[in-house]
């Protein structure tokens, strides 16, 4: 089974979140998972959330990644056909933090989110960091659109095997 792994270096700018829903669309589309799939606006919603948290409580920059293909679990027995894992990871080690939002409150309800839309997540310890990942089941497996290679693309985004 193969493994696409492809990931975008996010600036320390809220307005980067924009940049990548818009790149993990395209990565979404050409992995065969359609735009106006479930599946595919229950994974932009927590890319936005997890790359505007990066960036609003780090002021760091970041790097979403999203792997597709054999579920994305460390170990072997937990790959999962179609599984789709995103991770956010920057230079901040501060655990994240999950609050309590009340009322009107504008923020505090990112990774509530996430523990509700996703079929797993976490966080874990990476270099001088921290990774936030989370795994979505999407039933069968994928079929890229073209094969996992590099891939020649602007602003510091890599797409590797």
């Amino acid at each position: 089974m193969q493994v696409l792994l492809v990931q975008l270096e996010v600036g320390p700018d809220p307005a980067e979140v924009g940049r990548a829903r818009r790149w993990a669309r395209s990565r979404l589309v050409r992995s065969g998972i359609r735009d106006d799939e479930p599946l595919a606006e229950t994974l932009i919603l927590l890319i936005s959330e997890l790359v505007t948290n990066a960036v609003v409580h780090t002021g760091c920059p970041a790097v979403l990644r999203m792997r597709f293909g054999a579920g994305a679990g460390t170990r072997a027995d937990a790959a999962r056909p179609g599984t789709v894992r995103v991770e956010v990871a920057d230079i901040c080690a501060r655990p994240p933090q999950q609050r309590q939002a009340e009322g009107d409150d504008t923020n505090g309800r990112g990774l509530a989110l996430v523990d509700g839309l996703a079929d797993r997540w976490g966080w874990q310890p990476e270099g001088a960091g921290k990774s936030i990942w989370c795994e979505v089941d999407g039933g069968g497996e994928p079929e890229p659109a073209e094969p996992a290679a590099y891939e020649s693309a602007p602003r510091g985004f890599v797409t590797t095997p």
